[in-house]
């Protein structure tokens, strides 16, 4: 009997213990902050385990089509660049923000394929990487995980050839930006395969809270965003 106790006494003090861990907020949840290097490993396993038991059924179909390449380039320099970058691109403010810091597109080529669409599709839960096979069908997701297949052996240029001469961020509907600026009313002039090549098309805008503060203070507006978005 007296095991008994002793081990309910330990249960309950293991409880109690992490219930006022928990409750004091003690925990950083920082992502400036990373995790002891025992948790990072733990962490890591249960998600490479998880990722590969439910990955090993999958059947991969034929990747070395042209067209699902080039189809799969259009909508990874859409929807993945920002994290995963691509051949000579430096990093970016989600890059180097993310933590656990995203792969990059050289470490996407070593994934398993199985397990690259099942991470693409699923996604993985607070990593920052989200489920696409909410808004994509497993055509587009696989045209995806083919042009990872060739990513050991991608040059700067052929990426951008590859999405140069793809449809651009196209997977049969919920596009939330159409690549082709063709679509999108007062830009049918810009030509989006000079657009992918030289960087991004975002322009600077005027802070609208900053133009109200120095309103109110008898100024005219200033422009105070000075972030500038040079890739």
């Amino acid at each position: 009997m007296k095991p008994f106790i002793v081990l309910l006494l330990a249960l309950v003090a293991v409880v109690v213990g992490a219930s006022t861990f928990i409750g004091l907020g003690a925990y950083n949840v920082a992502a400036d902050d990373p995790h002891w290097p025992m948790t990072y490993r733990l962490m890591e396993t249960v998600r490479g385990r998880s990722i590969s038991t439910r990955a090993v059924d999958i059947a991969v179909p034929p990747l070395d089509d042209g067209a699902l390449i080039r189809a799969g380039a259009g909508n990874y320099d859409a929807m993945c660049v920002g994290c995963h970058l691509s051949p000579g691109a430096p990093n970016t403010e989600l890059s180097l923000g993310l933590y656990p810091p995203p792969p990059t597109w050289s470490e996407l080529g070593a994934v398993d394929p199985r397990e690259a669409f099942w991470v693409i599709k699923h996604g993985v839960k607070m990593s920052g990487m989200p489920a696409w096979g909410k808004s994509m069908d497993d055509r587009y997701i696989w045209g995806m995980v083919a042009l990872l297949q060739q990513f050991p052996r991608m040059t700067k240029a052929r990426y951008y050839q590859l999405v140069s001469t793809s449809g651009g961020h196209d997977h049969g509907g919920g596009e939330s930006m159409p690549h082709n600026p063709a679509t999108i009313p007062g830009m049918g002039g810009m030509d989006p395969a000079s657009d992918a090549a030289t960087g991004s098309s975002i322009e600077l805008i005027d802070d609208p809270m900053t133009e109200a503060a120095s309103g109110a203070a008898g100024e005219g507006p200033k422009p105070a965003h000075d972030h500038r978005h040079e890739h």
